[in-house]
């Protein structure tokens, strides 16, 4: 049996969700790999490149500031699952000038593609926004912040259910970032200094995790059981409508990049970061095969 460590960089089920099925399900074993998943959310990207990531959006980020070439070969959604979470009375982007918005740092991948939806909203995130930069997953402190009124919205991730909790905050989600922004995200990549896209162990993992794809899109059922372990919080009603809303139409059935949406988001994702556009799509997310 083959080995391979496998990070994820952030929590939740943007990041996390075929990764667990796969591993839950068996499917890594039934490929005929041993897959030991860590949690790289605090690793530097020396230790992280040492490993096959499920953080593309990290990886994106990294090539295009580190120079460090990194290869994507499974693509799990081109819809990134954050959310602008807002107390009551804020129900657009627009509503945010002026207001106190808890959010990622500008050099993070969630941070970066905050800054891009605003900007497309016609906000300035350093002028418009008065921003409070906290850690990636600090979303409990977030809820209650918005509580008690020391923020005014909040950029939160897969770690909850959004619109249940607005619901039952009387609060306001005034807009998800996949309607906004779409990049190729979450699944498998790995730096080719450390590890081959043609690792037999890196193939097992990328025909598993595709094979977690297909239960997300066939069998609801063990994916919403699934999903209430990361969605304690939520009843199991609103976990099938999170489902139905932002899982189950976006997720790829098969692992595929899309790269005319590839070659948008790296344009700007560069623009934000102020860097050049080194890598196309084409280059980055090489998701065309998996070998048998």
């Amino acid at each position: 049996m083959y080995t391979i460590d496998l990070a994820y960089v952030g929590r939740g089920l943007h990041e996390e969700l075929a990764a667990y099925i796969a591993d839950q399900e068996d499917f890594y074993a039934d490929e005929g790999v041993h897959v030991a998943l860590r949690d790289g959310c605090y690793w530097d990207v020396e230790r992280l490149r040492r490993c096959a990531t499920v953080g593309l959006g990290r990886a994106l980020l990294s090539r295009l500031t580190d120079g460090i070439a990194w290869v994507t070969l499974n693509v799990n959604t081109h819809y990134p699952l954050f959310w602008f979470l807002a107390r009551s009375g804020l129900t657009s982007l627009a509503d945010l000038a002026g207001q106190r918005l808890a959010v990622h740092a500008p050099r993070t991948p969630p941070g970066c593609f905050a800054r891009i939806v605003l900007r497309q909203a016609g906000l300035d995130p350093d002028r418009d926004v008065h921003t409070a930069v906290r850690s990636p997953g600090d979303y409990g402190m977030d809820l209650r912040r918005l509580r008690n009124g020391s923020i005014d919205a909040a950029y939160v991730g897969s770690t909850m259910a959004p619109e249940a909790v607005a619901a039952e905050h009387g609060w306001q989600v005034p807009a998800w970032v996949g309607d906004h922004f779409q990049i190729p995200t979450v699944g498998v990549a790995v730096d080719p200094t450390h590890i081959s896209p043609d690792d037999p162990a890196v193939q097992a993992v990328v025909r598993a995790d595709r094979r977690a794809l297909q239960v997300i899109h066939n069998d609801p059922d063990t994916t919403v059981r699934h999903m209430r372990t990361f969605l304690g919080g939520q009843t199991e009603e609103e976990v099938r409508a999170h489902y139905a809303r932002f899982i189950a139409p976006y997720f790829t059935t098969d692992g595929h990049a899309d790269l005319a949406v590839g070659d948008s988001a790296i344009t700007a994702v560069a623009t934000e970061l102020g860097v050049p556009a080194t890598v196309t799509a084409a280059e980055f997310y090489r998701t065309a095969t998996a070998t048998p």
